[in-house]
Formats: C-alpha cells, sequence, structure tokens
C-alpha cells in the first residue's frame, strides 16, 4: 500500500495481527470503562450506608431525649 491508496479492510485486518490489536483495544477499554463504572457505583453505597447511620444516630439521639 502506497501513500495514495488506503483500503479500509486492510487497515481493520492490520497486517494479519488484527485479532491481537482488536482484543487489546477492546480489553483496555474494558478496563477504562470499570475504573469509571466501579468508583460510581461504590459511592452510592457509600453515600447510602452514610444516610443510614445519621438517621440511626438521629433516632437514638431522640429517643435518648424522650
Amino acid at each position: 500500500m502506497n501513500g495514495s491508496e488506503f483500503s479500509w479492510s486492510e487497515f481493520f485486518h492490520m497486517g494479519g495481527y488484527a485479532v491481537f490489536v482488536w482484543s487489546s483495544y477492546g480489553l483496555a477499554l474494558g478496563i477504562v470503562l470499570v475504573n469509571i463504572v466501579s468508583p460510581l457505583i461504590e459511592r452510592k453505597r457509600v453515600v447510602k450506608r452514610v444516610k443510614r447511620a445519621i438517621a440511626r444516630d438521629r433516632h437514638a439521639s431522640q429517643a435518648n431525649n424522650s
């Protein structure tokens, strides 16, 4: 392939290494997505746990004041 020709087929074939190249891209994308989504899910769990603890403490202090 010289500078004036371009073939999408050859690009996606990656010179015979397409399986390795595209699986590496897929794996990297998967890891990036896990690194984005996992903290968001954990944050929701922590916020829910803290709200529950605050409500429990508030309820306990009201019961002790009565």
